[in-house]
């Protein structure tokens, strides 16, 4: 999957000048970000979104910098930590901060205002997904998931579920929308990923080199930062040493893209 990096102007968020001579600091600019799909300045026309999933930026910000407050409506807004620490305040009264394998979620709904920041001495990594929710101007709602709750060495660990549905995870949005984690740290495991009849999958290589194959045979191995739309009724196998992420869904004939 083609993505694209951007490196955002430091004043745009209220941040000060960088420090690329700063020995805490592994990218020159304070930020990196990867776009799955069309989002700020990249703009393209046959990649806006995957279903619900209208937004996947992979971030890096590094140290004493971080986005400053901003508003959002009508978005059900997840990031999940990768490394670091992610602080998190917001117009509803909230402010917490968050290490690796955990979850911030938020219901923007009818308007919020938050800010996001990296305190640490470290750089700080997290995946943000904004997804579609299943009706506008909802009441705002915050929450969040430690990143021990869940178990995900070596096997699919169901973070995030829709609302409506009765299956249990430590995240409930608003539509239609699942999302998965596996740590594979054996060569030997092998997860089975089934998508089912009208389901898709978005699928994220968050750190490692995992392979995706088929039920036909047919194989594909991924690096760190690469991503897959995978369609159903089909059986995956996922395997190799990697980090990965999955957001399920209903396929509803929308977006994916169309230029590849």
């Amino acid at each position: 999957m083609c993505i694209l990096v951007c490196a955002a102007n430091p004043m745009w968020f209220g941040n000060k000048s960088n420090e690329p001579n700063n020995p805490a600091w592994t990218n020159r600019n304070w930020l990196k970000s990867r776009f799955h799909f069309s989002f700020a300045e990249y703009y393209n026309s046959s990649n806006t979104n995957f279903g619900v999933l209208r937004v996947m930026n992979d971030d890096l910000v590094q140290p004493k910098r971080g986005f400053g407050s901003h508003p959002h409506s009508n978005a059900e807004i997840v990031t999940y930590v990768v490394e670091g620490k992610l602080t998190h305040q917001d117009s509803m009264g909230t402010k917490e901060s968050l290490g690796r394998g955990s979850i911030q979620f938020m219901t923007a709904g009818s308007g919020v205002v938050h800010s996001e920041h990296n305190l640490e001495d470290k750089p700080l990594r997290f995946i943000q997904m904004w997804f579609t929710p299943d009706r506008r101007g909802l009441s705002p709602n915050y929450g969040s998931m430690s990143g021990t709750q869940v178990d995900s060495k070596d096997k699919w660990g169901h973070l995030v579920s829709s609302a409506d549905s009765k299956i249990k995870t430590p995240v409930k949005i608003r539509c239609d929308a699942n999302i998965f984690i596996a740590q594979i740290t054996e060569e030997k495991t092998r997860l089975q990923l089934e998508v089912k009849e009208n389901r898709q999958v978005y699928f994220l290589a968050i750190e490692g080199n995992p392979t995706v194959s088929l039920s036909s045979g047919q194989k594909q191995k991924f690096g760190q930062h690469d991503a897959a739309e995978l369609y159903g009724e089909e059986i995956y196998t996922v395997q190799g040493l990697g980090h990965v992420l999955v957001v399920e869904m209903k396929n509803d004939r929308s977006g994916g893209r169309g230029d590849l």
